[in-house]
């Protein structure tokens, strides 16, 4: 039995620190990612998420880094677009 590889990013907030570590998402590119609520008990309202978070993932063997410049929530989904997406050096410390 092959298991799909789970995609999962890094929140951080400046002046608090790190929101989520591995936070699993359903969709994720370069220019947002999208959380799926259906038939899971939390709700859409229940993720911080904020302009102006910071998100870090991992691309392969690239870390990248983006700034959410907006969160739109419905029933049961997340919509979040992200701006500046840079590749991080390779030798930054990622946890």
């Amino acid at each position: 039995m092959i298991v799909p590889s789970l995609t999962t990013i890094t929140i951080e907030r400046r002046g608090y620190g790190r929101r989520y570590s591995d936070l699993p998402v359903d969709h994720l590119d370069i220019d947002g990612f999208v959380i799926d609520c259906s038939g899971a008990y939390t709700r859409p309202n229940h993720y911080d998420l904020r302009v102006g978070d910071i998100v870090r993932w991992r691309n392969g063997d690239q870390i990248l880094e983006a700034i959410i410049a907006g969160v739109e929530r419905s029933n049961d989904r997340v919509t979040v677009t992200l701006r500046n997406t840079t590749p991080l050096p390779d030798d930054f410390f990622f946890y």
